[in-house]
This record gives structure tokens, C-alpha cells and sequence, in this order.
């Protein structure tokens, strides 16, 4: 099933199944894989529900710094596996484990990197919600841990597991629409949080382990769980939030395989101007540029409100004779100068479960379709829209030095900050 899965992969988008060193820490074929999760409730507990459909896994422990957050999760491993998982507030405990083979990261964005690190040091395989750090240098120290402790790492950018993305990817890949000069991805936001006062936090909930390496700020009810994507000491916006979605079908369009066409120069203007008397402080109005050179193009990148005539997210390629291949959850099509469709061609048929995919690397040690290194890629292209927009000025990088080039951006929070307290950032 793994190598079967991994071709057709390989044949819809173009991504070799180049395979990773095997390790001491290695799950047989016949084996099931014993998870851990991070993080209950929202994109963990989603996540966690999709690998227990699989015959070949068991759930064996669930952690979480609320433990409001975790009865439905507990039943849930419950009624599958008549027995309650073991129940932790502190992953480090968790990672600990020696039966664990894979750990499932759901919570907020900036504790992906610990997380992460972590989990590698303890010989763990990791499914990672995205976007997978907070920032760059993040990105950059999760990648080499991965490749230092040889672990396989899924990212949750699971629409390089839908058929619409793969046939769109293996459509501009072939050269059919011509030479592809802009790219455009989008979503919209029209997300308000309000205004509440602080409070002291709810009994259930380790509020200075939930603000775990971030600042420490007073809590608020409507800044919390799957709000934190809308405050930029935890979350990006959905720069972060969706780029990493549908920036990543771009990247992958305009690419041969995993390794991503990276931008040499990134501008972006915005801020919180639709709804500047809310608690959010991510921006709600973005236009950023992307100037690419071999190839040679644009890419931009908006967070709008209005999308006439397309959906509410989305990403096309437009070729120098001005067809359009326009992509979204939900299907594509292909469009003449004038918007009109025009007759369209699938790819080989797509095995759609992103999930399936990891837990078959996992057994044949294979890159999965979303390995770090490349889903990094897209995620520092996120962040770099933030670095330019926090700091005012067009920023500079390079894909050699995986580094912004120069001093504009590094001043941002989306490049780096320091850790709160003894919490520390290990760089291999």
C-alpha cells in the first residue's frame, strides 16, 4: 500500500519518493502505530479522529494545558478502543513515552517549534498541523531537526492530497497554459473578535503553559482557542493561517517537485483598517508581492474581502497569452482571456487520504506529500509577507542561505523573537 500510494502521489504532482534514513525508532509493516496528541480539540482532535479510521493505528496518550478541552477526545479514543488514553498537561511527560511511536501537534502556532523539537529528540514520527512555526527562524530550526534525528514529518497541508489541486499542479507542470507569468492566491477575512476586558483564566486552563515561549499577556476569552490566529503573539493572521494553503499550490505549480521555487523579493501593504476597533491586531487588509526569478514571475498575495465571480479562497496562474487556471477546494477550471471556460484534462487519479500517506512513510521510512522541508518553504513565503509588512520595507531573501538578505524584516516578530523565561529554541 505505501509504495503504491507514494507513485501515484509521485505521478500526480511530480514529488519523487526519495526515502529518509531508517532509524532505531522504526514501525514495521505489520505493525500499528501508537499515537500521541498535543493539543485537544479543533485541527488535533480533527486530526487524531482521521488516523484512528485507519486499522493500524491506536491512540495511547492526549495532552492538553485545558482540560475543558479534552472529554470528547477521551470518549472518543474511548468508544474505539474500550480504554481510556493516558491523560497529560505537559507534552514534555507525554514525549517521554517509550510506546509512542507518533505524535499528532494540534496546538496553537507558537508552540509548533518546541513541540516539534521535541518530539524529534524523543524519537517520535510527527504529523504537524500548519503553518508550522511562528516565525522563520523557527522554520529553519525545526527543518534541521528533522533531517538531524532522520524523523518523518507530515505538515497538514492537506490539499497536496486533493484531486483538484493535484489535476490544476500537473496541468501548469505540463506546459499546456503557456509561460506563466503571475500567480494570484487569496482568502477572505471578515473575522471580528470584539472587544472584552481581561479576566482571570478559567480553573481548567494552564494559562502560563498555554502562553508557554510567547509574551505574556492578560487573558481574554475571545483571544484563545482558534482565536489565537488573530493575535500575532501566537498566530500570523491568515497570511500564515491560509498562505500556507493556497500560496502552496502556486509554489507547487510553478515547481518541479517538493524542493519550492522560493521569492527574491517580497513588498506587502495592509494593516488593521476593516475593523480597527476589535481585539484582533493581525492585519485584516494585506496585498503582498512576490518577485520570482528563474522563473521569472509574480506572485501576489490578498486578504480581501470581496471576490466577484471566484470563491472565498483560491489560486490561479495566468500565462502570458492571458488564459487562467483558477483552483479552489472544490474544483478548477481552465478560463480564456475573457472568462469563458475552456475544455480541461485531469491527472492520474490522486490516493486523497493526506493521513493514509504519513502513516505509510512512517513504515517505509519514504518522504511523505508534505514533508517539512518543503511545506518550511511554504510557510517562511508566509512569513516573509508579514516580515515586509511589520517592517515597512521590501525584503530580501535567499534560497542558498534559506535567510533574509540584509537587515529589513529581521526586525520583526515574523523573523524571530526571544523566548519568555527558561523556554529555549534548540538549533542543529
Amino acid at each position: 500500500m505505501a509504495a503504491t500510494t507514494a507513485t501515484a502521489m509521485g505521478v500526480g504532482l511530480g514529488i519523487p519518493t526519495t526515502s529518509v534514513a531508517r532509524t532505531s525508532k522504526q514501525v514495521s509493516a505489520n505493525d500499528k502505530i501508537i499515537f500521541g496528541l498535543i493539543g485537544c480539540g479543533g485541527m488535533g482532535a480533527a486530526n487524531m479522529r482521521n488516523f484512528m479510521g485507519h486499522a493500524d493505528v491506536e491512540v495511547g496518550a492526549i495532552c492538553d494545558v485545558d482540560s475543558a478541552r479534552m472529554p470528547a477526545d477521551i470518549k472518543a479514543i474511548q468508544d474505539k478502543y474500550d480504554r481510556t488514553p493516558e491523560i497529560y498537561s505537559d507534552y514534555r511527560k507525554m514525549l517521554e513515552r517509550k510506546d509512542l511511536d507518533a505524535i499528532i501537534i494540534g496546538s496553537p502556532d507558537h508552540w509548533h517549534a518546541l513541540n516539534l523539537i521535541h518530539a524529534c529528540e524523543a524519537g517520535k514520527d510527527i504529523y504537524c498541523e500548519k503553518p508550522i512555526s511562528r516565525n522563520i527562524v523557527e522554520a529553519n530550526a525545526m527543518i534541521r531537526a528533522k533531517n538531524h534525528f532522520e524523523r518523518v514529518v507530515q505538515v497538514g497541508t492537506w490539499q497536496r492530497s486533493g484531486q483538484e489541486f493535484a489535476d490544476a499542479i500537473a496541468y501548469i507542470r505540463s506546459g499546456k497554459l503557456g509561460k506563466i507569468t503571475h500567480c494570484r492566491a487569496w482568502i477572505a477575512d471578515g473575522t471580528k473578535l470584539g472587544r472584552t476586558e481581561p479576566v482571570a483564566p478559567p480553573e481548567t486552563m494552564d494559562y502560563d503553559m498555554w502562553i508557554g515561549p510567547a509574551e505574556m499577556v492578560p487573558y481574554k476569552s475571545n483571544c484563545v482557542h482558534y482565536n489565537w490566529r488573530w493575535m500575532l503573539n501566537i498566530g500570523g493572521g491568515l497570511t500564515t493561517d491560509w498562505g500556507v494553503h493556497m500560496m502552496d499550490i502556486a509554489l507547487l505549480g510553478m515547481s518541479a517537485d517538493q524542493d519550492l521555487v522560493m521569492p527574491t523579493e517580497v513588498s506587502a501593504y495592509g494593516g488593521q483598517w476593516a475593523f480597527p476597533d476589535d481585539d484582533r491586531d493581525a492585519p485584516d487588509s494585506i496585498e503582498a508581492i512576490y518577485r520570482f526569478a528563474d522563473p521569472d514571475f509574480v506572485m501576489t498575495w490578498s486578504v480581501l474581502r470581496d471576490y466577484p465571480g471566484k470563491p472565498s479562497h483560491g489560486t490561479e496562474f495566468v500565462s502570458v497569452d492571458g488564459r487562467t487556471v483558477r483552483v479552489w477546494r472544490g474544483g478548477w477550471t481552465i478560463l480564456d482571456p475573457s472568462g469563458k471556460e475552456l475544455e480541461k484534462e485531469g491527472s492520474e487519479p490522486v490516493p486523497t487520504d493526506h493521513w493514509r500517506n504519513f502513516l505509510d512513510c512512517v513504515k517505509t521510512r519514504e518522504k511523505p506529500r508534505a514533508d517539512l522541508d518543503s511545506a518550511g518553504q511554504t510557510t517562511i513565503v508566509c512569513h516573509l509577507s508579514n516580515a515586509a509588512l511589520f517592517s515597512g520595507e521590501t525584503v530580501k531573501w535567499s534560497k542558498d542561505e534559506m535567510d533574509i538578505v540584509g537587515t529589513a524584516g529581521k526586525d520583526t516578530s515574523a523573523y524571530d523573537r526571544e523566548y519568555r523565561g527558561d523556554w529555549s529554541l534548540t538549533k542543529y
